[in-house]
Order: structure tokens, then C-alpha cells, then sequence
């Protein structure tokens, strides 16, 4: 394979196991260890075996012809300390590019969290060239939800925007209404829809920021905080919902077409504020 690659001139992924790890080579460092007089626990034995063998394997792949900058190695584990420490080993040991993901995450939120809970502290230290997030999915389940979590993990951190993110709060005593879920959920059900329009007309809008909120109390702070807020009334407030645009006030909705008249400003704001800018093609 690496000599096919050699001459189409195309990069190689070499991934490394921990559930198929060349046994020769774990056995060897096994041994070693256990004849040290200060032995390691096993669970460190594994995990530089599993760097060591990315390592011979890639310089082997050099051998046959492919030039360092076609490597990219991935070193697949399933536990999220395991994830940080084999691969924080294997930048301090190596400029080859690197692979990030947990392995066999898990289903739904478990999943979700252990992906982005081993990705964050790599991807904020530097360590990382691409990242995937392996997801088991439900019985005809959608897999593309693997790339939103990757999406949504990148976004999070600041490192690349998809999506025009919305700030909600979660409720408390204060938000005895569900109407700024609802409108929560509404909004970022519209933005979905609205993506693949907008991003043909209007270049970094993915950058957008919005924020829901469901009283006074936190409302107006958050609201000043993104590009488009809106502070609904909470329990025992006065029926009004101010909208801050930029920082400012912009203007306070009233009655029974908040929803609507909220999305207009939304769709105001998205085609005064990027329309000038030029999408590439």
C-alpha cells in the first residue's frame, strides 16, 4: 500500500490500535519491565508500545519512500486519559502530522462527551492536524451527527466556526415559562435550515453569535454579548422582551409575534452585515 501511495504521491494514515497492537512488540516491553527494578504499571508499558509502534511503523513507511510530511499517525484508543497522554508522548516525540479521536466513543451523550472531553485539552495545547469523532449510532441512525460533534468541539474552542452559534439559558425559578426554550429551539432550528443559503450569499456568517435568554437578570449582559440578544420575560416580569443588537439596544418586542418579529431582525441583521462581503466560489 505504502509503495502504491509513493507513486500517486498521496498521504497515508498509519493507525495504531490498542486492541490490535502488534503483541510481539508488547510482550518484549512486558518483559522488560517486569525485569526493572522499578517497573512501571502496565497501563504505561501499553501506551509506550503504542507510541513506539506508530513511531517504527512510520519511519518505515520513510524506508519505502514516503516523505515525512505524507505521514499522519493515529494512535486509537478508547479511554480519554489514555487519548491525552499517548498523544501529548507522541508530539513531544515526533513532527509527523497527527490523527486525534477516541476510538469506539460510545453512543449518544457518552459519546459525545468522552470525544470532547479527550479532543479539548490536545487541541488547546497545539497537538492535533485532523480529528474525527466515532460515534456509535442508533439502529438507522444519522452518522453525520459524528461530524456536527466534530464541528460543534472545534467551534467551542475557538479554532474554526460552522455554524452562527446561540447562547440559551437553562431556566431556573425565575423562567417558569417554556417560551424562550421554545424560542430557542426555533431559532436554532432556522439557522439549520438557513446555512446552506446563507452561506452561498453571505462569507463569515458561521461567525454570527445570538443569545436567548429566559429573564432580566442574566438577559441584558448576555444579550449585549452577542450580535443579536433577546432577554424574554421571565416570571412576574413585565411582558416585554428587549433585542440588543451589537451591544445596543435595539428595540423591545411585545404580543403574540415575538417569534417572528425576532427572526426579521435576525434576517435584517445577517443580510446588512454580510452582504458586502464576497463568498469565494
Amino acid at each position: 500500500m505504502v509503495e502504491v501511495a509513493v507513486k500517486h504521491q498521496k498521504p497515508v494514515r498509519i493507525g495504531v490500535n490498542w486492541g490490535s497492537l502488534d503483541q510481539a512488540l508488547l510482550t518484549k516491553m512486558m518483559d522488560e519491565n517486569s525485569k526493572s527494578a522499578n517497573p512501571l504499571p502496565a497501563r504505561d508499558v501499553m501506551m509506550e508500545a503504542m507510541v513506539v509502534s506508530a513511531l517504527d511503523n512510520a519511519a518505515a513507511a520513510e524506508r519505502y519512500g514516503l516523505r515525512r510530511n505524507q505521514i499522519v499517525l493515529s494512535a486509537k484508543v478508547s479511554g480519554v486519559r489514555d487519548l491525552i497522554d499517548v498523544y501529548t508522548e507522541l508530539a513531544r516525540r515526533c513532527d509527523y502530522a497527527l490523527h486525534l479521536g477516541l476510538t469506539e466513543a460510545g453512543m449518544g451523550m457518552k459519546g459525545i462527551v468522552a470525544s470532547a472531553a479527550g479532543l479539548a485539552p490536545l487541541l488547546l495545547d497545539g497537538i492535533g492536524d485532523t480529528i474525527r469523532v466515532s460515534l456509535t449510532p442508533t439502529p438507522g441512525g444519522d452518522r453525520s451527527e459524528e461530524v456536527r460533534c466534530g464541528q460543534q468541539i472545534l467551534q467551542s474552542l475557538g479554532i474554526r466556526s460552522f455554524m452562527p452559534q446561540v447562547t440559551s439559558c437553562p431556566g431556573c425559578g425565575r423562567t417558569t415559562s417554556t417560551y424562550f426554550q421554545e424560542l430557542a429551539e426555533r431559532i436554532q432550528s432556522y439557522l439549520v435550515e438557513q446555512m446552506p443559503e446563507w452561506k452561498k450569499q453571505y462569507a463569515g456568517v458561521e461567525e454570527l453569535k445570538l443569545a436567548v435568554m429566559g429573564c432580566i437578570v442574566n438577559g441584558p449582559g448576555e444579550s449585549k454579548h452577542a450580535n443579536i440578544g433577546i432577554s424574554l420575560p421571565g416570571t412576574f416580569e413585565e411582558p416585554k422582551a428587549p433585542v440588543y443588537v451589537d451591544g445596543k439596544l435595539y428595540t423591545t418586542l411585545k404580543g403574540d409575534r415575538i417569534v417572528e418579529e425576532f427572526q426579521e431582525i435576525l434576517d435584517e441583521y445577517v443580510e446588512k452585515r454580510y452582504s458586502n462581503i464576497l463568498v469565494e466560489a
